[in-house]
């Protein structure tokens, strides 16, 4: 039985899954463990030479430092659905079909065990694994690569990175080796792979960084090194090294439309993992700034609206009441393009310096707002979570008229009761897209609510007629259009047509 975390990669062609193994067998293949930092004692010591023609004496001083992790866990047994935990539809069933059910908390449980990877980091007898190899255990254990097997805790856990520490008290010296910097990693350079696949301690796999800076949705800090050294469920938490010996990247998932290797490996960069594993060891936890906005990625479409020069940046679509960016006067609608002194190309740029900053700490970012750039000091904080009923639309545009492609209602108590929209949620309902108008081609659906267009508010089909009308006698062709959908803000850029 597998214990794994399937995630869909965009287009549906196969899964992301970690590579944590559940299984009763456990083997680890004795080595030597000569003490100290393995890194240290290889780093620059083998020549290419050597390397061309074997691995082995690399391997030989890094294998001691990778263990085998052992967990135990308590689960609950399937088969109850869903609708059976419900007190009254149980009652319900048990009336009618005079047949009791068991209560979920009666529901049978029983013992799991499972499987991972992991690397002592110090000689103090840290380790670092994977979050999702350990979350949950009642028990874990380690076996060194001489058969030793110890008894371990559970330092901290970072489930947003799936990065943990473990700690154990080695009888002796142990060999741990250390991190090197993941921002030198280039496409093609040679790494090797240490892990537990299926249990098979000790196995050790050779290939090249396939791709750096890799976002897999797997979580809002997505830092991956995809390699083709192959792994496989058990190798989850285990290193990823370069010839000098360095722990380039903590091996968590594979893609895989069948469940074993096909040559698509991803590790958690090294750079994120120092920082993370350097707080759990600390404190126990991971704290993380937090600026306090929703934020989307810039279309082309987009860009010409807010008249940017190109689509990078972050364009903040809701900013949180009370958070950072709402005291540092940073509003909807404003574009963040740099981040202390970090250009912000993508999103996950943004994400991550916000992530890395401390808490308390001062930033300093560049905005675009109202046609021009500024700059706007943010303190970071710590990462906490009776009317008339009318429909009114507008009426068929006439010839030359400039449209959307959309029908329109003003927000009703009814109308928010039909379509779930919360009563502090303020503009115009769409109740109808045209399949062939321009708002369709940008993704705007029925139960959207238009809350502003071009910045300013609009309460009424009306006002965002006259918005778009003014907007095309501007001579613009798009329109910026902030929706609200799912509980959540968004901006789209609407190409005008003409009737």
């Amino acid at each position: 039985m597998s214990r794994t975390r399937p995630l869909v990669l965009p287009g549906g062609r196969g899964l992301v899954a970690a590579l944590a193994l559940v299984s009763a067998l456990a083997l680890a293949l004795p080595g030597s463990a000569a003490p100290g930092s393995a890194t240290q004692e290889l780093r620059g010591r083998l020549s290419r030479a050597d390397l061309e023609r074997s691995y082995a004496d690399l391997v030989e001083k890094l294998l001691p430092a990778v263990v085998n992790v052992q967990v135990e866990r308590t689960e609950r047994a399937p088969g109850i659905p869903a609708p059976f935990l419900d007190p009254d539809f149980r009652r319900f069933f048990e009336r009618f079909f005079g047949m009791p059910m068991p209560a979920p908390e009666r529901q049978p449980r029983f013992r799991a065990r499972g499987e991972g990877s992991g690397f002592f980091i110090d000689g103090k007898g840290h380790i670092v694994t994977n979050a999702h190899v350990v979350a949950g255990a009642d028990k874990v254990s380690v076996t060194l690569q001489d058969g030793t097997r110890l008894p371990a805790r559970i330092v901290g856990i970072d489930e947003r990175s799936d990065l943990a520490v473990l700690k154990v008290d080695p009888k002796g010296p142990v060999t741990w080796v250390e991190f090197g910097d993941s921002s030198k990693v280039r496409v093609g350079d040679k790494v090797i792979a240490v892990g537990n696949p299926f249990g098979l301690g000790g196995t050790v796999t050779a290939g090249i960084v396939s791709s750096t800076g890799r976002e897999i949705g797997a979580g809002p800090y997505d830092d991956f090194i995809q390699i083709d050294a192959p792994i496989n469920r058990g190798n989850s938490g285990g290193p990823t090294f370069n010839l000098d010996g360095e722990v380039v990247g903590v091996n968590s998932m594979i893609f895989s439309p069948t469940g074993g290797n096909i040559g698509i490996g991803f590790a958690i960069s090294a750079n994120t993992a120092k920082q993370v594993v350097a707080q759990l060891i600390e404190k126990g936890t991971v704290e993380r700034g937090w600026l306090g906005v929703s934020i989307q990625p810039i279309d082309e479409d987009l860009a010409k609206s807010l008249g940017l020069p190109d689509t990078k940046g972050a364009l903040v679509a809701r900013v949180e009441p009370g958070s950072p960016a709402d005291k540092a006067g940073i509003e909807a609608g404003w574009v963040i393009r740099e981040f202390n002194g970090t250009p912000i190309d993508r999103l996950r740029t943004l994400t991550r310096a916000v992530a890395a900053a401390t808490p308390g700490s001062k930033a300093t970012l560049v905005v675009f707002a109202e046609g021009k750039e500024k700059r706007v000091t943010v303190e970071i904080g710590r990462m906490p979570g009776g009317e008339q009923v009318a429909r009114a639309e507008p009426s068929e545009p006439s010839k030359g008229q400039p449209r959307l492609g959309l029908s329109l209602a003003s927000l009703t108590p009814a109308l928010r009761e039909q379509y779930g929209i919360d009563p502090s949620v303020q503009g115009v309902l769409v109740r109808e897209v045209d399949p062939d108008g321009p708002a369709a081609e940008k993704g705007v659906q029925e139960g959207d609510v238009i809350m502003a267009i071009a910045g300013k508010p609009v309460r009424s089909p009306r006002e965002v007629a006259d918005a778009v009308k003014k907007a095309h006698a501007e001579g613009r062709k798009t329109v910026l259009v902030q929706l609200w959908r799912d509980g959540e803000p968004r901006f789209v850029a609407i190409p005008i047509a003409v009737s």
